[in-house]
């Protein structure tokens, strides 16, 4: 009787050591599992600066205008999603505009428009550091065009698709180093005045060349 019950004791303290350390083997590799996953996620994102220079121009306009020439600077957050595609997404800052002729009773005019810009874009990475990239942009006006005749000039809000090309150092001592060429083109409404012989109806058209370093 007192065999049995030190074998019975034994039996449950053999299983009781035994689950235990299954039970330590397995949050450790659930524990290694996810360090990894979070170090391969962090690892697939990737940070930079860029800065550039923006000719821009209102489109669709009713009155006569021209191209401006402007800025754009910033900072960029890339996101791995394999070794050909990522997404990106940038905060600006953007001066744009256009130069009006004859426009609103005040003769010939640079209508500057300041803008922090949010693109989001889908890019695709060749072998060779070509690189194509498609997507949207929100825009936030920071500061309206001046003495203008109106009250309030520009939307508070400007939204639109971008389009653009460019090529980037994969390898050496420049790795990260890029340049790129944009297309910017606004589905909204520029104006937020009312008026009976101009119509707001304009779009925000830019072109924009940048160079820019992802570490």
């Amino acid at each position: 009787m007192l065999e049995n019950t030190i074998l019975i004791v034994l039996s449950q303290n053999l299983k009781f050591k035994t689950m235990k350390k299954v039970f330590l083997v397995a949050a450790t590799l659930l524990v290694s599992h996810a360090a990894f996953g979070q170090q391969s996620l962090w690892s697939r994102f990737h940070f930079g600066l860029k800065a550039g220079a923006n000719y821009s121009n209102f489109e669709g306009a009713s009155f006569e205008t021209e191209g401006l020439t402007g800025f754009h600077a910033g900072a960029i957050v890339n996101f791995a999603l394999t070794e050909k595609w990522s997404i990106q997404e940038e905060f600006l800052y953007s001066t744009q505009g256009a130069k009006i002729k004859n426009g609103f009773a005040v003769g010939d005019k640079d209508l500057k428009l300041s803008y922090f810009s949010v693109p989001i874009l889908l890019k695709y990475h060749s072998n060779i550091g070509l690189y194509g990239e498609i997507g949207g942009q929100a825009n936030i006006l920071i500061e309206d065009a001046k003495n203008t005749g109106f009250e309030k000039f520009a939307d508070k809000i400007d939204g639109g698709a971008v389009a653009g090309l460019g090529y980037q150092f994969k390898t050496g001592p420049v790795k990260g180093l890029g340049i790129g060429a944009r297309y910017y083109y606004g589905f909204t409404d520029v104006g937020k005045f009312t008026s009976s012989s101009v119509k707001p109806d304009f779009k925000n058209a830019v072109i924009q060349g940048s160079i820019f370093y992802i570490f």
